[in-house]
């Protein structure tokens, strides 16, 4: 008779759990001011979350950077506009808004590489994330 080898799933294996862990992690580093979760309680010795984490700090930081100069523009009262078929668009308010989906979209690629269990740059970030020290 041929005997039922019940295989224990990847998850719940020690190194299994530690990937599950580093994936959690990684995950919280592209979502905004989550991503100081790992840099303060993750390891430097996992390079694989620590990667991500810097990676993450950059947007956050560009996020922010980002919104403060948006609120700065808004405060002043700097208007660029043209009237359109009627309605009037604001270039400056479309300039902002399509940075800030660039930096989703960066997010978004972040969380995939994440879950794919890859340590990718991200484009434009990875080199200043790579800088960081600390």
């Amino acid at each position: 008779m041929e005997e039922n080898k019940q295989e224990t799933p990847v998850s719940q294996t020690p190194a299994g759990k530690k990937m599950n862990e580093g994936r959690v992690m990684g995950i919280l580093s592209y979502l905004s001011v989550l991503c100081l979760i790992p840099i303060l309680f993750t390891r430097k010795d996992n390079d694989f979350v620590y990667s991500h984490a810097k990676q993450g700090l950059v947007l956050f930081c560009l996020e922010n950077v980002v919104y403060v100069i948006s609120r700065i523009v808004a405060g002043i009262g700097i208007q660029i506009s043209f009237n359109i078929g009627g309605g009037t668009i604001s270039i400056l308010s479309l300039i902002f808004n399509l940075i800030n989906i660039g930096l989703l979209v960066l997010s978004i690629l972040g969380i995939i590489n994440v879950i794919q269990n890859k340590k990718k740059e991200l484009p434009w970030i990875g080199k200043f994330a790579r800088n960081l020290k600390f």
